[in-house]
């Protein structure tokens, strides 16, 4: 018999089944949310691999389209590969979670997130979310939650807890809280220039919500939840890492980390183990395969010490001091738009691509609201930028969530479709990292996107802070601008993208038990001010604003309004008129369901032509139009012409010329163009035209 625990929760009834399905793994939750069921869990290898020397956990969230009622598409006709959607709530759901595991724990975990069923007023994702923590929670898997993840929409200057559909198609914000029992442990948002104040405002008022939640799923752990196993403990032996500080010095390791190159620390750091594989070869060959988890535990000590006590960073600048900053624009002659943002030794360069509506991306998911995505933000990572070599896969997990990151942040401030009517493609090539290069990108991508002229609201910025603790909640210390070190050994990296009067995106990783109000806060406002620098000092020099054309190898998009009752005349019968008039004028053409007809090409001759035949189709004639039209047809009675694709007109035998002719052939020849008149309809009703009558 299962066990079955309810709350209400924003409006709606959250139920989680314990024991009904999936007992074989180490714990499972069937989570109903509305009429949405997820069922996660969370399975744990009983021993580590061997050889592994991190905590390999991995999260997956499963998109079954038989949820929302869709077979999938093409001709395998089941899911393939993950969505991006699927990926980025698998990171979300891994960033509060993973700093909660023992820092030493390296048996392998996996946390499954099936979605069986969508109520569209019920994210799936927050389901997943939620599931994955009373999953975990009630296992034997060590594991210091639970957790709870809050939603929060600003519909008309409120807040709303979980939206439903039809406030997330409103809401100027879509914020993702997580918390432990006391703290903050992580923040996802992507917003339309939310004040500081209002977004600390929402953070916190999430906070509380997920208290009530923790609330609950404490009853349900007290009830259903298993001991904690035990597990292999791994740290570096007391007395070789004593006989390394000793041998080394911390004043040599400090000589070594303290320089602005990324390059020559790793050497430093290289000749230091060099150092120690030489004593210990000698002196005790057991300690040589942990030289590298005992020089990173050195490592981190001193760079941590020196920030927190000393305030000293590790390459000489001051706590909120940016590195320098290089903003470049069109790198690339030939591109639509190109621009480079350097910050210290992160370089990205960004390449926009403008086309027609047609090439915008479609989504097939779960998500009914989301079947299309005309502006595309893709991030590219490659090994050299960090001095390694490997073969590209493709884009990872990490790339996917760096380049939705940066697509968050620019949204808000692009132009609307009738504003701007393009698809529009930023592509950031990171050519070089040291730490923060998803903020990097989403400034060179304004950039990029202001020398393409594609009519930006408004400027973004993005900067990232980090953290380092000491003992208690108050000895802390945030970092502007932190670079790879500093992430690598620090507690956080909080990053904020946004433009002079808000913030645009938010995404926030810890690697602590969560933050307290006032670290957030000041991360928060210590991000305004970097932004702020960044805008008025650095980007606004290079380019004040976009440029008032597209590039010379842009295509052209001329936006025209028909009747909607005419869409089908202009289509014709299996696409025949519309396929003519691109054959004819090289141009693409999108039409959408209230007339609106976008057409594009890098010919103005062939936009004017295609617009023209266009009017033509959707116009009824009128007495003595004038229009010239293509001999199609000749009959002994006349001869028809046709003035664009499936729009024709009969000129009779006698409207032909002035003099008296026996046979059309003898005046007109197939494939001739010439000026007809209109001379309105005939008693028949039928339209009829007069070549000799054109003045």
């Amino acid at each position: 018999m299962y066990k079955s625990f309810s709350m209400e929760l924003a409006g709606r009834t959250l139920t989680v089944d314990v024991d009904r399905v999936a007992k074989q793994a180490n714990g499972a939750a069937l989570m109903h949310y509305g009429d949405t069921v997820v069922l996660s869990t969370a399975t744990a290898s009983e021993k580590p691999r061997e050889g592994v020397d991190f905590f390999p956990l991995s999260v997956e969230y499963e998109e079954k389209l038989y949820a929302v009622g869709k077979i999938p598409g093409g001709f395998i006709k089941r899911e393939g590969k993950a969505s991006e959607n699927a990926i980025l709530t698998s990171r979300v759901i891994d960033r509060p979670m993973r700093p909660l595991f023992p820092k030493d724990y390296r048996n392998d975990v996996t946390l499954n997130n099936l979605v069986l069923c969508v109520d569209q007023d019920c994210s799936p994702e927050l389901t997943a979310m939620l599931g994955s923590a009373i999953a975990t929670a009630i296992s034997d898997i060590p594991f210091d939650g639970p957790t709870s993840s809050t939603q929060v929409g600003l519909v008309d200057g409120e807040l709303v807890f979980n939206p439903t559909s039809a406030q997330r198609e409103k809401s100027a914000m879509a914020l993702t809280v997580a918390s432990t029992r006391e703290k903050v442990i992580m923040i996802e948002a992507g917003a339309q220039e939310v004040p500081e104040e209002k977004m600390i405002e929402a953070i916190f008022a999430a906070h509380e919500v997920n208290q009530k939640v923790i609330a609950f799923i404490d009853t349900i752990v007290a009830e259903c939840g298993k001991p904690k196993h035990e597990y292999d403990h791994i740290d570096t032996p007391e007395d070789m890492y004593e006989d390394m500080v000793s041998f080394i010095t911390p004043e040599a390791m400090e000589v070594a980390v303290f320089t602005d190159e990324k390059q020559v620390r790793e050497a430093n750091i290289r000749e230091i183990k060099d150092k120690l594989e030489a004593r210990y070869a000698e002196m005790n060959p057991d300690w040589i395969p942990l030289i590298d988890e005992a020089v990173y535990k050195f490592q981190k000590k001193t760079v941590r010490k020196m920030i927190l006590k000393d305030q000293k960073r590790p390459d000489g600048r001051k706590i909120t001091q940016i590195r320098p900053l290089a903003a470049e624009i069109d790198i690339l002659p030939r591109t639509h738009g190109s621009a480079m943002f350097t910050r210290g030794q992160t370089q990205v360069l960004t390449v926009t691509t403008l086309g027609a509506l047609a090439e915008t991306q479609r989504l097939d998911g779960i998500d009914e609201n989301e079947t299309s995505k005309r502006y595309m933000h893709h991030y590219n990572f490659p090994s050299y930028s960090v001095g390694e070599t490997k073969p590209s896969r493709g884009p990872g997990r990490r790339e996917i969530g760096h380049g939705a990151l940066a697509e968050r942040a620019l949204v808000p401030v692009l132009p609307t479709e009738d504003e701007f009517p393009y698809a529009i493609r930023t592509v950031s090539e990171v050519l070089e990292s040291n730490g923060s290069t998803s903020q990097g990108s989403i400034c060179a991508s304004t950039l990029s996107l202001m020398a393409a002229g594609v009519p930006i609201k408004k400027m973004v910025a993005g900067i990232s802070v980090g953290l380092v603790t000491g003992e208690t909640d108050d000895d802390y210390i945030i970092l502007t601008d932190i670079q790879g070190l500093e992430d690598f050994f620090g507690d956080m990296d909080f990053k904020v993208a946004g433009t002079h009067d808000g913030i645009t995106a938010i995404q926030m990783d810890i690697k602590i038990h969560g933050l307290t109000r006032e670290i957030i806060e000041k991360a928060i406002y210590r991000t305004k001010e970097a932004r702020e620098y960044i805008l008025n000092e650095i980007m606004a020099p290079c380019i004040s604003e976009p440029r008032a054309e597209v590039s010379k190898y842009a295509p052209k998009i001329v936006q025209i309004k028909i009747d909607p009752s005419k869409i089908g005349e202009v289509v014709g019968q299996r696409g025949k008129t519309i396929n003519a008039i691109i054959e004819q004028t090289g141009v693409k053409i999108d039409i959408t369901d209230d007339g609106a007809v976008s057409v594009c090409g890098t010919d103005a001759a062939g936009i004017e032509k295609a617009i023209k035949l266009i009017n033509i189709i959707v116009s009824d004639f009128e007495e003595g139009q004038v229009l010239e039209g293509k001999v199609v047809s000749i009959k002994e009675f006349g001869a028809f012409l046709e003035f664009a694709p499936g729009k024709e007109g009969l000129v009779h035998i006698s409207k032909v010329c002035k003099q008296r002719i026996e046979h059309v052939e003898d005046v007109l020849t197939l494939g001739e163009v010439v000026k007809a008149v209109c001379l309105g309809k005939d008693k028949l009703g039928r339209v009829s035209f007069s070549i000799k009558d054109v003045k």
